[in-house]
């Protein structure tokens, strides 16, 4: 039996197999039938037919022959062998030589795909030719158009394109060449050669009517502005030397005369249509003359201002030495009985040499203002230079002077503080022994003698001469901050012995039936009298926080409030 199952498995599975393979091929014949379909269904011919519309001349004759001749090739030749192919494919899969099978439907492919490149070809063709007649009907039009306009704008202002003219109508000229050309190819059915010189007209006016825009402006830039104003700069330039202006570094009357021969120039780069050279040319030649304007601008203006300055400066200067000399003064006066720095102290005579060197300086200028052989430009520059240099040195000594006197103010402040840090240790030492304490502690007797001993160092400071101020603020500062801490002390030993008294006046009440709270509260009563107050809160207080948690911060409050009634 085994040997007879085994075949007839692998029949049925060879069976399997070629029925599958058999459906692939004949899904894939049904694809390429429908595909030869389509392209044998699609409507060439008449599609090449519309192109009968057209001039049949030409390139347009030769075209639809060759459409013609392609399209009938592809269906009476390349779909007749694809017909003949796809017979044997079905052929040779019926009798299952798929491998056979496989090549065939590959060469269909390849035919199919030619057939295919070729319609799309025919078609690209076609719609090209058809709208390049489109649009040279249309465009050619707006051409003709253009170029009436062109022509009645060059009779009609002739004289406005001056050099110019006779280029821009040989260039009009050439247009009506090109639309005689045109015409030609067109009537001989050479609508695609036609279809260059449309695009090559279309190149040509946009360049010929900017031409005709901007040809006139320029002209009359070249003719009558740019002429106009290089007199009124050569005029202008005449009148300021007459009133005693130097211009020479200018070199005005140099430029001008390079306009002049530029302008010649530019005149026959413009009759040859070089808008590419003149037109940027004319605009920078405008703005250099602006230019120049503004310097000659510039000048009038330093020369009024150094007209009205010049003098006024001498005063200053002449002002500015007198008061630094006066606070040279003052500094030499101040220092016998004030310490000033070495910085401070220099600043008169180093003014004192920086203002001879400005007024050489100053000197020097009144001399070239006088001669007149210098630009006002300049002299302005160096003037607002020594002005500002001179402000500076005013202001330097108004800075020093202000702090001399300073030194006094400051002086009466620190005495009069001292003053008031005696008045506080004296209160403080005052309020301790008014205090009902039993006694004050070492460390607060040494805390006052301390604090005594920083007055004292201020007191010596303030008697030296001459008097060194920075000296008295760092021992004033420090004297400040020790008898404030002592201040600050001394209020809280006493509340510190008002906060005992309580805890242990509180305490009393259960002394009798706490032995501990009693041996503990003897503890504290023996530091209290020893002068040990913070030893003796401690204990005091821990005491009746055990005895009673809470009760330490009731009576910390009550006498908080006590202390504030009082004050």
């Amino acid at each position: 039996m085994e040997y007879i199952i085994i075949p007839i498995i692998l029949l049925l599975i060879l069976a399997i197999v070629g029925f599958m393979m058999r459906r692939k091929h004949v899904a894939i014949i049904a694809k390429l039938e429908n595909e030869k379909l389509q392209i044998q269904h699609k409507p060439i011919n008449e599609e090449i037919s519309k192109v009968k519309s057209l001039n049949m001349n030409g390139e347009t004759e030769e075209m639809f022959e060759r459409w013609r001749n392609i399209w009938d090739e592809v269906i009476d030749v390349h779909m007749t062998k694809i017909d003949s192919l796809l017979f044997d494919a079905e052929d040779q899969i019926n009798r299952l030589r798929f491998k056979k099978a496989t090549l065939i439907e590959r060469e269909i492919e390849d035919y199919i795909e030619k057939c295919d490149q070729d319609k799309d070809k025919i078609l690209e063709e076609l719609n090209e030719l058809i709208g390049s007649e489109e649009k040279n009907r249309i465009e050619i039009e707006q051409l003709k158009e253009y170029y009436r306009s062109a022509r009645k704008t060059l009779l009609a202002h002739q004289h406005s394109f001056g050099v110019a003219l006779p280029a821009l109508e040989k260039k009009l000229e050439e247009f009506v060449e090109k639309f005689e050309k045109f015409d030609m190819l067109t009537n001989e059915g050479n609508y695609l050669q036609a279809r260059e010189i449309v695009i090559s007209l279309n190149q040509e006016s946009q360049q010929t009517f900017e031409y005709i825009n901007d040809v006139p402006t320029i002209l009359t830039e070249l003719q009558v502005k740019l002429p106009g104003a290089v007199q009124e700069l050569r005029n202008g330039q005449r009148e300021m030397e007459d009133q005693s202006y130097y211009l020479q570094h200018l070199e005005l009357a140099e430029a001008l005369n390079k306009y002049e021969k530029e302008f010649a120039s530019l005149k026959n780069d413009l009759a040859e249509l070089n808008l590419m050279v003149v037109k940027p040319r004319v605009t920078e030649i405008n703005e250099e003359i602006d230019h120049f304007y503004d310097l000659l601008e510039k000048e009038v203006i330093a020369k009024n201002y150094v007209d009205q300055n010049c003098d006024r400066l001498l005063s200053s200067i002449t002002n500015v030495i007198t008061s630094t000399k006066s606070v040279s003064d003052e500094a030499t006066y101040v220092q016998q009985s004030y310490h000033l720095n070495e910085k401070d102290a220099e600043i008169p005579k180093a003014a004192l040499k920086q203002l001879e060197a400005l007024q050489r300086r100053y000197d020097l200028l009144a001399m070239r203002v006088k001669e007149e052989k210098s630009a006002y430009s300049s002299l302005q520059e160096e003037l607002i230079e020594i002005s500002e240099e001179l402000e500076r040195i005013h202001e330097e000594q108004g800075h020093l002077s202000n702090t001399m006197k300073k030194l006094r103010i400051d002086e009466n402040k620190a005495r009069a503080q001292v003053e008031n840090l005696k008045k506080i240790l004296q209160d403080t030492d005052r309020l301790l022994n008014k205090a009902n304490i039993p006694g004050v502690p070492e460390e607060m007797d040494a805390r006052l003698d301390e604090a005594a001993e920083h007055i004292y160092v201020v007191m010596q400071s303030l008697q030296e001469v001459p008097l060194n101020m920075g000296t008295v603020h760092n021992n004033l500062n420090a004297a400040t901050l020790c008898v404030e801490d002592v201040k600050a002390k001394a209020h809280e030993l006493i509340e510190n012995v008002m906060l005992i008294e309580r805890i242990i006046q509180y305490g009393n009440r259960h002394r009798a039936s706490n032995q501990t709270l009693n041996a503990r509260l003897k503890d504290a009563e023996e530091a209290f009298h020893q002068f040990r107050y913070s030893k003796a809160l401690e204990e005091a207080g821990t005491a009746v926080e055990e005895m009673e948690p809470g009760a330490l911060k009731r009576i910390q409050e009550m006498v908080a409030e006590q202390s504030l009634t009082k004050n």
